[in-house]
């Protein structure tokens, strides 16, 4: 049996864990400033104890920037096979979380599956599935029937779950008071207002926070802070109810600090571009430095079908000035479920808003992976280029649709190529291309 219950508690006792290692050998971090870092809560590795498949990953101060995937069943789409095909999507493209946010029927088939194969984390949304899991309508839900929820998810081995418990009774009535364009955007944070609002009590997850602890704790699952209240619209941004939730967060973290449970804090959804360095700032003040997971940000409300662009353009500023953890939008955000071409579209938007934030943030061997495809295309290794690319497909695809005559070229400027000029002068060749045309 184990000394510690959680990774937290663990490096607060000076404990190097198995878990602690690999991240260490990741990110390239001494190991004892990792453990130090687990123990102040500036990071925190989510490693649930059931979850035997995983390989650990760690999200905070100092380490790269983590994606996370969206997926799960829902009533109008409910094939098990596509969603298993996401799964494998984000698994081959190095996704380091999965949520999976089923909310139609017994989900437990699609998450047991989902943990036992998957070595990315695993997170939930435990609001989402209280309907399905219990059999009873929002109304009929006790306080305590949605602990049961979180126990079960607990036991099945996710990593970390969203917990919406920042929105308690002086958080909405900020949001009242400040009459919002968008009002709450957040499916848990709604399903808790209406709650909330027709019951007349508080948040349970507020009320009975010290319980949600204790499950957590005991499965060594890392609670991510839901942000219920944040903005669905650019104009909602910074506003009273997103920055009372906050505060209410900020305490909560400590709370759950203090019963050595890992924290992640969640950020805010649309924002326009100068607001979004203040916002990680002041996150990362109100919250203690925990590690911060954001929605985006967009940074327009205007692209539908293309909100993946507009996702990964706050991502990475998010991400350059202070977040941790992103989470990808799809080009279906807003508009339906999304099949498996745009998961693919979200995952590689947020791919190159963490990499290119990683860059900012001189993440150790971030450029490695840059310098390499450079030197490739200076010296017009196709073969190369496509093995160092994100997607490796997609621009093996575009170069084969219109091949140049030659292969030390592409199409676009042929034996004009500047790579190929130079490299041929630098040679002390001489460069012809008159002679050349006149042998066709």
């Amino acid at each position: 049996m184990r000394e510690y219950k959680t990774q937290m508690e663990a490096a607060k006792k000076g404990i190097i864990t198995p878990q602690m290692e690999v991240v260490a050998k990741k990110e390239y971090m001494d190991i004892k400033l990792l453990c130090e870092r687990v123990a102040s809560g500036e990071i925190c590795i989510p490693a649930n104890i059931n979850h035997k498949s995983l390989s650990a990953e760690g999200i905070g101060n100092g380490l790269r920037t983590k994606i996370n995937v969206n997926l799960g069943i829902s009533g109008d789409a409910k094939n098990y096979e596509i969603e298993m095909e996401k799964v494998q999507m984000a698994l081959d493209f190095g996704c380091e979380a999965i949520m999976d946010l089923s909310n139609y029927g017994k989900t437990n088939h699609f998450r047991t599956e989902l943990v036992e194969k998957s070595p990315a984390m695993i997170g939930t949304v435990p609001m989402y599935d209280a309907i399905g899991y219990l059999e009873k309508d929002l109304l009929e839900i006790t306080a305590k029937d949605f602990l049961k929820v979180v126990e079960a998810h607990a036991k099945e081995g996710v990593d970390f779950q969203t917990i919406h418990a920042g929105i308690n009774k002086r958080a909405v009535e900020a949001f009242k008071r400040q009459g919002r364009l968008t009002n709450i955007v957040s499916r848990g944070g709604s399903l808790l207002f209406a709650w909330m609002e027709m019951t007349g009590n508080e948040n349970p997850f507020y009320e009975y926070y010290d319980e949600v602890l204790e499950i957590l704790r005991e499965y060594d699952v890392t609670i991510s802070l839901g942000d219920a209240l944040r903005p669905g619209s650019i104009h909602d941004a910074t506003d009273a109810g997103q920055i009372s939730e906050l505060i209410e967060l900020g305490n909560l973290t400590k709370r759950a600090w203090e019963r050595d449970v890992q924290v992640m804090v969640e950020g805010p959804g649309h924002m326009a571009m100068d607001e979004i360095a203040a916002n990680m700032k002041l996150q990362k003040r109100i919250c203690h430095n925990a590690p911060f997971y954001v929605l985006g940000p967009l940074v327009t409300d205007i692209a539908p079908g293309y909100d993946h662009i507009t996702s990964a353009i706050g991502g990475a500023i998010a991400a350059a000035s202070g977040a941790d953890f992103l989470c990808y939008v799809t080009p279906a955000e807003h508009l339906r479920l999304p099949d498996v071409k745009d998961v693919k579209e979200g995952i590689v938007a947020s791919k190159i808003a963490a990499h290119a934030a990683d860059i900012a943030k001189k993440i150790p061997h971030a450029r490695d992976i840059d310098n390499k495809m450079s030197d490739a295309r200076r010296r017009i290794d196709w073969e190369e280029m496509f093995a160092c690319a994100i997607d490796s497909v997609k621009p093996r695809e575009y170069f084969d649709s219109l091949p140049p005559q030659d292969r030390h070229t592409c199409s676009m400027c042929g034996k004009m190529c500047a790579m190929r000029t130079t490299n041929m002068i630098l040679a002390g060749e001489k460069v012809e291309f008159c002679s050349e045309l006149d042998k066709k």
